[in-house]
């Protein structure tokens, strides 16, 4: 696989002791964890939170994820279910206005290994913006990809993005957006 340079990475490569900072699940610890920018949440709402991916597909590849820890989509309660779908609904409006996308792949690995899911034991809904012309030959070729935005400026179209829209408040800059649930 080539490498692409990205030196803004260093920050989350270094950090320690990685995952085993948390006891317990890591979509379960984060929201916990009052460090909403250092852990890119960006949007919480009653029964689920928004939380950028830490190695995106495209930049603003998000995630949808409940507080209940399960990995069995079905066994979501009939209010978090809403709530949590409601949630993706209002990531997509605050990517629409700060990303400006195209289009959307939004999308569950339900399964674990099988269905290429990293944390199968704890349900999220994966949100990628999408470009045309965003998937070129570099993938198909060389087992490359170029993601052409940092993480952090990405959280901040975002939050940016969802502070903007009715029903929802926040403390500062480092905590994430308190969205009223549907």
């Amino acid at each position: 696989m080539e490498q692409v340079f990205a030196p803004w990475r260093i920050d989350w490569v270094e950090r320690s002791p990685k995952n085993e900072e948390f006891d317990d699940c890591v979509f379960c610890e984060i929201p916990k964890a009052a460090a909403d920018r250092e852990y890119n949440l960006v949007a919480r709402g009653e029964h689920a939170y928004v939380l950028l991916n830490n190695y995106p597909y495209n930049p603003g590849h998000a995630m949808v994820i409940p507080y209940q820890h399960t990995g069995e989509y079905r066994d979501l309660d009939p209010e978090t279910l809403l709530a949590k779908e409601r949630l993706i609904q209002r990531t997509l409006d605050a990517m629409d206005d700060s990303l400006f996308p195209d289009g959307f792949n939004v999308g569950y690995n339900l399964g674990g290994g099988a269905a290429g899911g990293s944390i199968p034991e704890h349900l999220h809904a994966h949100i990628i913006p999408r470009w045309e012309g965003d998937t070129n030959f570099l993938p198909v070729i060389s087992d490359t990809t170029v993601i052409v935005e940092a993480v952090a400026d990405t959280y901040d179209r975002l939050h940016t993005a969802f502070r903007e829209q009715d029903g929802v408040s926040f403390e500062d800059e480092d905590s994430a957006v308190v969205v009223e649930d549907a």
